[in-house]
């Protein structure tokens, strides 16, 4: 039971770290400035729930992913690790990286909304801002094993990220009027701190596991 609550809570804080809902939630507000509050709810729940399906895949089929290609899991560890680690290096220096925000958003976005509603859903809401290359490759860490009580813990924590998201989405306005661009500035850091480390250890534990070191 510790060892699956240790899981749980490891799980837990590399999706939110990796998600970061608040600052998402101002790429959000950007995208949906000119839209009605109906239109806005259902453009979040579209972007969560696309985002949610498709970490869920992955999660769910990690393991098959891993025995059709040969990969072993101390190098998805690894490989994980630097990934993330690579995000969390990128945000402690206030950049987003390539790898979590591959594009950024341009400010005349919100012009064009009328006309691609649902085409912001899916992208770039959903794909990469929410399920990016980090994002999947954290889920893939968590649930490789085949291990379905870890695989449910691994999708459980990311479905309350999901919820925490879906309600920094509907309440963007009031989020960023509270805490100011500075204040996502500093939670945006904090975050990448967080990521980096949970990398390095992700990387640690990949290296160890390999027996390259011996043991």
């Amino acid at each position: 039971m510790p060892d699956l609550i240790h899981h749980a809570l490891t799980a837990f804080m590399a999706f939110l770290a990796m998600m970061n809902p608040v600052a998402n939630a101002v790429i959000f507000l950007g995208l949906t400035a000119d839209m009605g509050v109906a239109t806005t709810r259902h453009v979040a729940w579209r972007a969560v729930r696309t985002a949610f399906f498709i970490v869920l895949t992955f999660a769910l089929f990690g393991p098959l992913v891993f025995s059709l290609f040969g990969i072993t899991l101390p190098a998805l560890r690894v490989a994980g690790g630097v990934l993330i680690a690579m995000v969390g290096f990128r945000m402690l220096h206030g950049e987003n990286s390539r790898v979590s925000h591959p594009k950024q958003i341009p400010s005349e976005s919100g012009s064009e909304v009328d006309s691609t509603q649902s085409d912001i859903a899916i992208t770039p809401l959903a794909i990469p801002v929410l399920a990016g290359p980090g994002t999947i490759a954290t889920a893939m860490s968590y649930s490789p094993s085949g291990h379905w009580l870890q695989i449910g813990v691994t999708i459980l924590m990311f479905t309350a990220i999901c919820a925490v998201t879906f309600y920094a989405f509907i309440f963007s306005e009031r989020i960023l009027a509270r805490i100011g661009r500075d204040g996502v500035a500093v939670i945006t850091r904090l975050m990448g701190l967080i990521l980096a480390v949970i990398g390095v250890q992700m990387i640690l534990d990949g290296v160890h596991q390999s027996g390259i070191f011996g043991s």
